[in-house]
C-alpha cells in the first residue's frame, strides 16, 4: 500500500499550479516549547491553502475527453478555489456548487478564477447533492475534496517537500484533519521513507471524525460538527483516507476553540501571517503534545494548511487567544453589596491586569461580578487566585471553559429579569443568511414570549444565538417538539452557572 502511494506521490502533477512552500523556523514558539518548531507554510500557496495540490493532480490525470467536458465540485472554501484555479490553468470549464451561507468573499474569489458558481442549499451536504445531480445532467466529472487516490497523492507532496527540505531527524509531523486526504497522503509518504517519524493528526474536539473512527474501528457519522474551524468541519472521514490512517497514523489529538485561537496568535507572532482556524490546528496539537509528553530538544513540524480567514473573525480570535494560552481567566464572583467590597476584590486581584469587569446593581445584599483577569502563562496563578478569592469569603466560579459565558454573557451583563417567569434558556446556531431569524420566529409563532435574545456576528457561516423563552410547565412537550422541528443545533443552558449567576430570574 505504502509503495503504491509513494509512486503516485512521486509522479503527482502539482507544480503547474502549486508552489513548493517553505519550511520556516518558528523561533518564539521554539523557545517557549523547548523544541525546534518548523512551520510548513501551505498558507503561502496561490489560493492560500494546500487544497490546489490534490485538485490539480486529480483533474490532470482524468482522460482527455472527460477533462475537456469540464469538472464540478462542492465546497464552501479552499477546495473550491483549488478546483477553480486548476480548471483555469488547464483551460477547462469548472462549476462550483456552494451553500448559500458561503461568505461573499469566498464566492467572489472562486468567480474571479473563471468558475461558474451555483449557490444551493444551506449546508455542504445539500450543495454536494446538487453537485452530483448537475454532474449527471451536464456530463461533468465530480472532483472529490479528499476521498480519492489522486487527490490523496497530490496532498502527499507536502510531505515529500518536508523530507527534502529537512533531511535531518524529525520527531513528529502534526497535520490538520478534516476529511483525511492530507494526512493520508503525508503519512503514506513519510512512513514509506522515514517510518520513525511520528505522524500525528489534529482535529477540533467538536469535529473529531477521524478520532472517533480510529477509536471505534469504523467510520462514523458525527451527529453535528463545530463551525469554528470550518475548513475541517467534516462529519465523516473519507473511506480511503481512513483505510490509510488505520495503518499509518500514530495518533489523533483533539483541541478546543480557545487552543486554536491561541495557535493563530502563535503563528502570527512568528510569521506576521494570520492562519485560518483549520490552518492553525497543527500548531495547537503540537503544543498539547509537548505539554503532555514533556518533550525537549526535538524537531517538530506543523503544517500551516491555510490562510483563508474572514477579517471579521479576528475580533473573536483575539478574545479567545488569551484564554487558550492560559493567560486569562474568566470569573463569576459574588461579593457583598456594601461599600468597600469592590476595593477588597481588587485588592485580591493585586497587580494583575483586569481585562474586563462587568457589574450592574441588582440585589441589596449581594453583587455579582463578571471579571477577566490576566495571568502569567504556566505560573499556576489560576488555582492560587481562585483559592485566595474563596478564602476571603467570596463565592467564585471559574467560567473560563464556559461557552455561554464566553460567547454571550460577557457582552450582556444587565441584571436578572424578575418578571420573566418560566424562562427557559437555549443556545442555537443559526445559518448566517437572510431570513434565518424570521424562520425561527415564524416556526415559534405566537405561542411563547421571548424574554432574552443575544446575537453577535463572528464572521462564520453560522451565527451563535442565545434565546430565553417563557414556557409554562403545561407547554413543555409542545416546546420540545418546536426545538426538534426547528432544524437548528441547540443546547439547553438552563443549568449553566453563568446564566444562574447573571441572567436567570430569581
Amino acid at each position: 500500500m505504502k509503495i503504491r502511494y509513494l509512486e503516485r506521490i512521486l509522479k503527482a502533477r502539482v507544480y503547474d499550479v502549486a508552489d513548493e512552500t517553505p519550511l520556516d523556523p518558528a523561533p518564539r514558539l521554539s523557545e517557549r516549547t523547548g523544541n525546534r518548531v518548523l512551520l510548513k507554510r501551505e498558507d503561502l500557496q496561490p489560493v492560500f491553502s494546500f487544497k490546489l495540490r490534490g485538485a490539480f493532480n486529480k483533474i490532470f490525470h482524468l482522460p482527455p475527453e472527460r477533462r475537456s467536458a469540464g469538472v464540478i465540485a462542492a465546497s464552501a472554501g479552499n477546495h473550491a478555489q483549488g478546483v477553480a484555479l486548476a480548471g483555469a490553468r488547464l483551460k477547462i470549464p469548472t462549476v462550483i456548487v456552494m451553500p448559500k451561507t458561503t461568505p461573499a468573499i469566498k464566492v467572489e474569489a472562486v468567480r474571479s478564477l473563471g468558475s461558474e458558481v451555483v449557490l444551493h442549499g444551506n449546508t455542504y451536504d445539500e450543495a454536494h447533492e446538487q453537485a452530483q445531480r448537475l454532474a449527471t445532467e451536464r456530463g461533468l466529472t465530480f472532483i472529490p475534496p479528499y476521498d480519492d487516490p489522486e487527490v490523496i497523492a497530490g496532498q502527499g507532496t507536502v510531505a515529500m517537500e518536508i523530507l527534502r527540505q529537512h533531511p535531518d531527524p524529525i520527531h513528529a509531523v502534526f497535520v490538520p484533519v478534516g476529511g483525511g486526504g492530507l494526512i493520508a497522503g503525508m503519512a503514506a509518504y513519510i512512513k514509506a521513507l522515514r517510518p520513525e517519524i511520528r505522524v500525528i493528526g489534529v482535529e477540533p474536539v467538536d469535529a473529531a471524525c477521524l478520532y472517533e473512527a480510529l477509536r471505534t474501528g469504523e467510520r462514523v457519522v458525527l451527529p453535528q460538527v463545530g463551525i469554528f474551524a470550518d475548513g475541517v468541519a467534516v462529519r465523516q472521514v473519507g473511506e480511503e483516507p481512513f483505510r490509510l490512517a488505520r495503518e499509518l497514523v500514530d495518533e489523533v489529538l483533539l483541541v478546543d476553540e480557545d487552543a486554536i485561537c491561541a495557535a493563530i496568535q502563535d503563528i502570527f507572532e512568528d510569521t506576521r501571517a494570520i492562519a485560518e482556524p483549520s490552518g492553525a490546528l497543527a500548531v495547537a496539537g503540537l503544543k498539547q503534545y509537548v505539554a503532555r509528553e514533556g518533550r525537549r530538544g526535538e524537531t517538530l513540524v506543523a503544517v500551516d494548511s491555510g490562510a483563508n480567514m474572514n477579517f471579521d473573525r479576528l475580533r473573536h480570535v483575539a478574545d479567545r487567544a488569551q484564554l487558550g494560552e492560559g493567560r486569562e481567566i474568566l470569573l463569576g464572583v459574588t461579593i457583598p453589596e456594601r461599600p468597600g467590597s469592590f476595593r477588597r476584590f481588587c485588592h485580591l486581584i493585586g497587580t494583575r491586569h483586569i481585562t474586563e469587569f462587568n457589574y450592574r446593581y441588582h440585589d441589596p445584599q449581594k453583587a455579582r461580578v463578571f471579571a477577566g483577569v490576566q495571568l502569567r502563562e504556566g505560573s499556576g496563578e489560576k488555582a492560587q487566585l481562585i483559592e485566595r478569592i474563596a478564602a476571603e469569603g467570596f463565592e467564585v466560579v471559574d467560567l473560563s471553559g464556559n461557552e455561554l459565558a464566553k460567547i454571550h454573557v460577557r457582552d450582556m451583563i444587565g441584571g436578572h429579569a424578575e418578571r420573566a417567569r418560566h424562562e427557559h434558556l437555549y443556545r442555537f446556531e443559526f445559518p448566517e443568511r437572510p431570513g434565518a431569524l424570521l424562520r425561527f420566529l415564524n416556526h415559534m409563532g405566537e405561542r411563547w414570549n421571548i424574554s432574552l435574545f443575544h446575537y453577535r456576528n463572528h464572521g462564520a457561516a453560522y451565527g451563535r444565538v442565545l434565546v430565553g423563552m417563557q414556557v409554562p410547565p403545561e407547554d413543555r412537550a409542545a416546546f420540545q417538539d418546536f426545538l426538534d422541528g426547528l432544524g437548528y443545533p441547540y443546547w439547553d443552558e438552563n443549568d449553566n452557572p453563568a446564566y444562574r449567576l447573571f441572567l436567570a430570574p430569581e
